[in-house]
């Protein structure tokens, strides 16, 4: 990719958007990532989306509940800072978490409870929040990693399986598609990626990616979602994109930057 190849940022003016060039790929080195703890699945997954920016360079600041607890789950590495950030709390505190950072990769989720208002809390209102903070100060890219089926009643699978087990806790995915509606209006150069069911092993086929609403079913290591949030921030074709993720066997390989631009 040409060092002088941008994407296109839209900034609000009144009611109308304001392109302008947003400086990405190679010139984009502070990343924040947002998550939680280190217990729950999910920042088993921002640990991994932490780890592939680490080795392509990027400065990260990882926001945490648990600023001590995170420490101790990360081996030593100067070129990370730890913290301490809750989407629940508004998006001022927020705005202090991220402080310089040019892009904001969210891998939240929310804990399991008796509590089924906690998805809207997390994954609705959190992500709200985090949205807010991200346009206040100026970020230049935000990726979210949210989940196949969002969308699910609106395209006929109401009776998917996975769309009713994903739902059981407080209408999760609809919390989730909400939240993606509030970033595309955001004006925010934006990257959303919906992966299938998350497998906690190495990666096994090939990445399959596709345009929104069009992946019913199918599974994806968490190493590759990872990898494609971060390549996200490198290319321009990933900008203004929703993309749905899962791998298969049989898939032909493909680059990251073929498959973002596979999507219109």
């Amino acid at each position: 990719m040409a060092s002088a190849s941008y994407p296109t940022i839209f900034r609000l003016s009144s009611d109308n958007f304001i392109p302008r060039p947003s400086p990405l790929g190679a010139r984009l080195r502070r990343c924040h990532v947002t998550f939680c703890s280190l217990k729950v699945p999910q920042e088993t997954q921002a640990k991994r989306i932490v780890t592939q920016l680490l080795s392509k360079g990027f400065n990260v600041k990882a926001g945490v509940r648990d600023v001590d607890s995170a420490k101790n789950n990360f081996p030593t590495d100067t070129n990370i800072q730890f913290v301490k950030a809750d989407v629940t709390e508004g998006a001022a505190k927020l705005s202090e978490a991220i402080g310089d950072a040019e892009a904001v990769i969210c891998a939240t989720g929310f804990r399991p409870s008796l509590d089924f208002l906690a998805p809207w809390k997390v994954d609705n209102f959190g992500t709200v929040n985090l949205v807010d903070a991200c346009r206040s100060i100026g970020v230049n890219k935000l990726i979210l990693i949210s989940s196949i089926l969002v969308n699910g009643a609106a395209i006929g699978q109401l009776f998917n399986p996975a769309y009713i087990v994903l739902n059981v806790f407080g209408l999760t995915l609809v919390a989730k598609l909400q939240a993606e509606q509030y970033i595309r209006k955001s004006g925010i150069d934006f990257t959303i990626v919906r992966p299938g069911g998350l497998r906690n092993d190495p990666p096994s086929g090939n990445i399959v990616m596709q345009a929104e609403d069009t992946l019913f079913e199918g599974s994806i290591s968490r190493d590759q979602v990872a990898e494609v949030a971060v390549e996200a921030l490198l290319y321009p074709e990933a900008s203004y994109k929703v993309v749905e993720i899962v791998s298969r066997e049989n898939a032909p390989k493909k680059s990251l930057q073929e498959l973002f631009a596979s999507i219109k």
